[in-house]
């Protein structure tokens, strides 16, 4: 996508449609300066009810006179006393929808922005080119029929209030158009299914990313030999049942400044998760491929920065394996050692997500961080606690907990920080072991992080519980690449200050 940015009157900009706001039967300054060139025809449309201004509503206008643009297309706002950052949203979301069901190749943008709470320039663009990223998406289907026509909107235009804005708005579309690019990438991962999309196969990904990025990225990939001489019997426990071999990927990016401490992303890889013994009920099992979604986020994150050419040093750590049921898997009851010594008691083969990043949370030491952040559809207790709404965020440092929540807060993609007080990892006692992997039902999300705390000492470490955020379930089943919006904002502010 093309961005440019434009300081004047929308209704002078050229393109093949003009898209303005209305808010339930009233314009707003954007839509009225357009309303006065077209004589009075939007308001009409109003008073006569044929366009409500309602949330999400949308009308094509066509033989337009006076206007560079020979179409408008008018977006309803809602109510102007409840119109907020995430109506603002929406109404972005709903115009890029209407914009492809045409053949319009550009459109000009002058949406109302809010009021309170209202996003920079910068943020303003990035928001919308992440969202129309987000609208052009096609999920990369394996259907034999005709595939659609692929939408031609390949141009927009923004308008700001002066040069200054202006600046900072190709920035923020630039990063947004970055954001975009890797969340397609985050995507087209996690939405194949697990015959496909395996460990060998997020191996070849994070190599391709690093082959694009070459000037600056270093990728290996660990098979099961090398793995196991790293010692990390917790990850290769949960791997034993599959045919399918365990990949440990170590990705580095090196754009900022040479010996500075990086900062280290930690994904959990489980391309299909049955359960192991302790086995799943079969209602939605399917969506389990969606469990390696913490490490499409990390692959993605480092195609970012590398995109955006962010000035920081950033380590990507991902452990992948499938968790099966089978004649040598791990069962209930039986103890494995960590790399860093530490024995667990396996009560649960299901709880196989903490198993796998505890030794990749170990193996982050050897990069000296200076902080490092874990994403893992984790457990279906923080799902229970926070819905589809907030990511989960607990960690043994309040600031680095604070800087997740703030810049979810800024890019729109929220998360919520859980308390982890030492009181949750009595509940990990074990009789036979150093610990168990397992709480009881009890803060299962808080249990599964203090679990991974015992392997962060010393380090600057949070860990982010996606389950909920990183897909949406039903007719509308999908990876939605969060949170790798927040993490933008996080890797953005922590390069650029």
């Amino acid at each position: 996508m093309q961005y440019d940015i434009f300081t004047n009157a929308a209704s002078r900009q050229r393109g093949e449609c003009l898209v303005i706001g209305s808010f339930e039967q009233k314009l707003g300054s954007e839509g009225a300066a357009v309303d006065r060139v077209l004589k009075g025809r939007i308001r009409s449309l109003l008073a006569s009810g044929d366009f409500s201004g309602r949330a999400g509503d949308t009308l094509l206008l066509t033989e337009v006179a006076g206007l560079g643009c020979p179409r408008v297309l008018l977006v309803g706002l809602g109510p102007e006393n409840r119109f907020n950052r995430r109506a603002w949203r929406k109404a972005h979301s709903a115009a890029f929808a209407a914009l492809l069901r045409t053949r319009v190749a550009s459109a000009v943008l002058a949406l109302e922005a809010p009021t309170e709470d209202a996003l920079d320039a910068e943020h303003r663009a990035r928001a919308v080119a992440e969202l129309a990223g987000a609208a052009l998406y096609r999920i990369n289907h394996l259907k034999t029929g005709r595939q659609p026509k692929l939408p031609l909107l390949k141009r927009l235009r923004l308008g700001v209030a002066d040069a200054r804005a202006a600046a900072a708005a190709r920035r923020g579309a630039a990063d947004g158009d970055a954001l975009a690019a890797s969340s397609a990438l985050l995507k087209n991962m996690a939405n194949l299914p697990g015959n496909i999309c395996t460990p060998r196969f997020l191996g070849k990904q994070a190599l391709e990313v690093g082959k694009a990025h070459k000037r600056n990225m270093k990728v290996r990939v660990f098979d099961t030999a090398q793995i196991r001489k790293l010692k990390m019997g917790s990850f290769l426990c949960v791997a034993q049942g599959s045919a399918e071999p365990p990949r440990f990927i170590v990705m580095e990016y090196r754009g900022g400044r040479s010996g500075a401490a990086p900062l280290v992303l930690v994904g959990k890889g489980i391309t299909f998760d049955t359960g192991g013994i302790s086995l799943k009920d079969p209602a939605a099992m399917d969506e389990m491929k969606f469990d390696m979604c913490g490490a499409a986020t990390v692959i993605a994150a480092l195609d970012m920065a590398a995109r955006m050419q962010l000035p920081i040093n950033l380590v990507g750590l991902v452990a992948s394996a499938e968790n099966m049921p089978g004649g040598s898997a791990v069962k209930p009851g039986d103890i494995v050692k960590s790399a860093d010594g530490q024995t667990i008691e396996v009560l649960n083969t299901d709880a196989e997500g903490r198993l796998v990043l505890c030794d990749a949370l170990n193996y982050a030491r050897r990069f000296n961080p200076a902080a490092v952040v874990d994403m893992a559809t984790l457990t279906g207790a923080c799902v229970i606690a926070l819905g589809a709404h907030h990511s989960g965020v607990m960690a043994n440092d309040e600031a680095l907990a604070a800087e997740l929540v703030q810049a979810g807060r800024a890019a729109d993609d929220r998360a919520w920080q859980l308390p982890l007080t030492e009181e949750y990892g009595e509940q990990l006692k074990s009789n036979f072991a150093d610990m168990a992997n397992i709480g009881g039902r009890e803060a299962g999300a808080i249990t599964a992080a203090a679990f991974l705390s015992r392997f962060t000492k010393g380090m600057k470490w949070a860990h982010m519980d996606i389950a909920g955020t990183a897909w949406l379930s039903g007719a509308a089943k999908s990876a939605t690449a969060r949170p790798l919006p927040l993490l933008a904002e996080f890797l953005i502010r922590r390069a650029r200050g």
